[in-house]
């Protein structure tokens, strides 16, 4: 069995109890070259194999995890954060299903939801914004042509920027020429959120790509951008006493009558 597993932001603690038990009852381990942190194959038992992804491709990935199939052990491929965002698992899951190895998915906490931990930040803010937009700056990789940074940034929608703190002056361009956030838009990066070296920067989109280089960050942080990280928005209606909900009468619930 191939166990596709979250490893969380970073912080050891943060992996899932499942995806935990699963490294240590494995016999390999495929991570993530150094987005992982390594503390976490310190729960691996004496004897597992253990493999770095970043210097492989996907064929001598699929190749350990048939030799394993054939050897009859279990195999965990350990991506960064949850998988499901920017861990290309759907082409590893489509080669396996093709092969007839079974395989299964345990998610993790994702760096977005690290950095907004680590800044005290909620996405949704009632009255600001109840969206939040996940997305990359097009590089090398490119992204598709309707999902361009700076079309995407004209809902002025919560932004988290995965895979971009090396282009943070094209990433500032994008952001303004959208017209919906200003050179005053809070913005922030957060440099390896969870993780011991941590750090954050707090910004506006008019200061990011300065800010980014007086830190000296370049990589494996995520840019966050967005009123969200202002100071002003309403109450929640949710815990509002005026508000009327399926457990609780509010103040604006109509008289009963005798």
């Amino acid at each position: 069995m191939v166990h596709f597993v979250g490893a969380g932001p970073g912080a050891p603690d943060l992996i899932t109890l499942r995806g935990a038990e699963l490294l240590k009852k494995t016999d390999v381990v495929i991570y993530a070259g150094s987005l992982v942190n390594p503390a976490l194959l310190g729960l691996t038992k004496e004897g597992c194999a253990v493999y770095n992804s970043a210097e492989m491709t996907l064929e001598q990935v699929l190749d350990v995890m048939k030799d394993a199939r054939e050897r009859g052990l279990d195999l965990v491929r350990l991506h960064t954060g949850d998988p499901c965002l920017y861990g290309a698992v759907r082409e590893q899951m489509d080669a396996l299903d093709a092969l007839g190895i079974p395989w299964d998915d345990t998610p993790g906490v994702s760096s977005f939801c690290g950095a907004a931990a680590a800044l005290g930040a909620e996405y949704t803010l009632p009255g600001v914004s109840q969206t939040a937009i996940v997305t990359r700056m097009a590089g090398r990789t490119p992204v598709p042509e309707g999902e361009a940074l700076e079309k995407l940034a004209s809902h002025g929608a919560s932004m988290a920027i995965f895979l971009s703190a090396g282009m943070q002056d094209k990433v500032q361009a994008a952001l303004l020429a959208g017209g919906a956030y200003t050179e005053n838009t809070p913005a922030a990066i957060v440099y390896k959120a969870t993780w011991p070296e941590e750090k954050i920067v707090r910004c506006t989109v008019g200061t990011l790509a300065a800010a980014g280089d007086a830190a000296g960050i370049w990589k494996t942080a995520i840019i966050l951008v967005g009123g969200f990280l202002g100071q002003s928005y309403e109450r929640s209606k949710l815990y509002d006493p005026g508000f009327t909900t399926e457990f609780r009468r509010g103040t604006d619930a109509p008289a009963q009558g005798g």
